[in-house]
């Protein structure tokens, strides 16, 4: 091999990482080949017992330096030096092709019970912050401006539910992950009697792979744990630009602990919001990681190619990237606080123009017409330089005569919200059967 090719053709210091899955792997492909009569008892035990001392040794030191090309010729070489020829034996009947497809697999699999974890540990945050505080009303926004009030526990839950949804979607890459490729061979299938259901069993499978060349060269579940983990850092990212709006001094709704907020380096009355800002800047890591291997993919030709050593980089990258940002989530979650007082003094009375207009949808005028009324008081309030809750009774019966002397009491921003009872809304027992569905997706009872 020229020497300009070693380092593109090498890939050890990346798939390193796939040396548990790739001798969980080689242990249940060496007694399948016991149970096939392709090897003896003798020399499946030996096999078995070096690929054990090659596990600890994989355990006990750093091997990503070796000149091995990748983590299966390293593992093979290990074995080699631990049980002599026999060692040879290992790959009867097994392709490049179909180990690596497994250990991916088996890494994916377990990777996605990591992943559920982490993204449960912002859910369980996000509820806590959500129980206490559902008796506090703050403004809801639409085009980033006020729009109607609404609880901030409410607000908060907005944020618990897509991340759930992404633990759907964790779990939906699982399964796909879950078909067994080992026994593929190369691309046609294996020459010899290997039980695949044995394999299946032995590696905790849900299933066996229906066709050789596709198994392959499939790495769909792939792309969906890359989708995956590009939605999450979308959802975080949402979450963050609204944790950086409600901490600025223009907000102030919120104060971040100072654990996860530092001063500036030139002024010190500064308290930036530096976790919402880096996590903001890491989905789109997540997005150009799941483009990247989509470019890859589609222009591959049936079977397995080359192409496929750089599948491993993206998705570790991803992986990577959300065990560093959903800890750090979790914790400014955590150690957020609402300001109740400032809050208070932001709350327009204008939130409750809509409120205005279902007084008259009560009293049987239209919705348009109400809409177009209550958008007449507004600017009848702004003329004169009144908040609107302060206009007189008179000039909103001037609006129209369906307004009674009760108007004023729409003012009032526990009605507004109580008002919004049916399911999904921000009335107290709505957000209350929120956080009770919460819990029981949290399995808090």
């Amino acid at each position: 091999m020229a020497p300009a090719m070693i380092p593109l053709n090498r890939s050890l210091d990346v798939d390193i990482r796939l040396g548990p899955q790739d001798i969980r792997g080689s242990l249940a492909w060496s007694r399948a080949l016991v149970r096939a009569g392709v090897v003896t008892s003798s020399e499946g035990d030996l096999l078995v017992e070096g690929l054990g001392r090659v596990a600890k040794r994989l355990e006990s030191s750093d091997h990503s330096g070796e000149a091995d090309e990748d983590i299966h010729s390293l593992v093979e070489r290990l074995l080699h030096e631990e049980v002599g020829d026999v060692a040879g034996k290992l790959h009867t009947g097994r392709s490049r092709n179909d180990q690596v497809a497994t250990d991916f697999r088996l890494w994916s699999m377990e990777t996605c019970d990591v992943l559920d974890g982490a993204i449960a540990g912002v859910q369980n945050a996000l509820f806590e912050w959500a129980q206490g505080s559902v008796d506090l009303i703050l403004p809801g926004y639409t085009h980033l401006q006020q729009a109607q009030p609404v609880r901030a526990a409410h607000w908060v839950l907005s944020h618990f539910w897509p991340l759930d949804r992404d633990r759907e979607l964790i779990s939906a890459a699982r399964a796909q992950a879950g078909v067994l490729p080992l026994g593929s061979g190369a691309l046609t299938g294996c020459p010899f009697a290997i039980d695949r259901e044995f394999l299946r069993e032995e590696l905790g499978f849900a299933r066996i792979s229906d066709n050789s060349m596709d198994a392959v060269s499939d790495r769909d579940w792939a792309l969906d744990l890359l989708y995956a983990s590009a939605r999450i850092g979308i959802h975080l990212s949402r979450l963050a630009e609204d944790l950086v709006l409600f901490a600025s001094k223009e907000f102030a709704f919120i104060r971040l602990s100072d654990g996860f907020s530092t001063g500036s380096s030139l002024m010190p009355q500064k308290r930036n919001p530096d976790v919402a800002e880096l996590v903001r800047g890491q989905s789109g890591r997540l997005v150009g990681n799941l483009t990247s291997l989509m470019i890859v993919l589609k222009g591959l030709a049936t079977g397995f190619n080359r192409d496929l050593q750089d599948d491993k980089r993206t998705l570790f990258d991803s992986v990577d990237t959300l065990m560093v940002v959903l800890p750090a989530v979790e914790g400014a979650v955590a150690g957020a606080e609402f300001q109740p007082d400032r809050i208070a003094d932001v709350l327009d009375p204008q939130l409750l123009a809509t409120d205005l207009a279902d007084y008259l949808v009560r009293a049987g005028v239209p919705f348009r017409k109400a809409h177009q009324v209550v958008a007449t008081v507004v600017r009848t309030a702004e003329e004169r330089g009144l908040p609107l809750d302060k206009l007189p009774v008179d000039a909103f019966g001037e609006a129209h005569s369906a307004f009674g002397s009760d108007v004023l009491d729409v003012f009032s921003w526990e009605r507004a919200v109580e008002a919004r009872e049916a399911p999904g809304g921000t009335a107290r027992g709505a957000v209350l059967d929120q956080l009770s569905r919460a819990a029981r997706r949290l399995g808090r009872g």
